[in-house]
């Protein structure tokens, strides 16, 4: 299926989730916040998130500061 990924179409599995997408990124172990149609995903619900075609993702490294 086709999402779009900070703005660029990506084919993905069909029903992926996002921990799948997250994972086929390499961003597993990072420091990322994720938004699918401007709404904020939590990281506890990546599991069970499911991507649906024409989904718009953005997904940016969370830096710390003070």
């Amino acid at each position: 299926m086709q999402i779009y990924l900070n703005g660029e179409q990506q084919q993905i599995p069909d029903n992926a989730s996002m921990a799948v997408l997250i994972e086929s990124l390499g961003l597993s172990d990072k420091r990322i916040a994720v938004e699918v149609n401007e709404e904020l995903v939590p990281r506890s619900t990546y599991s069970d998130y499911s991507l649906k075609p024409q989904d718009h993702v953005e997904i940016v490294h969370a830096i710390g500061g003070g």
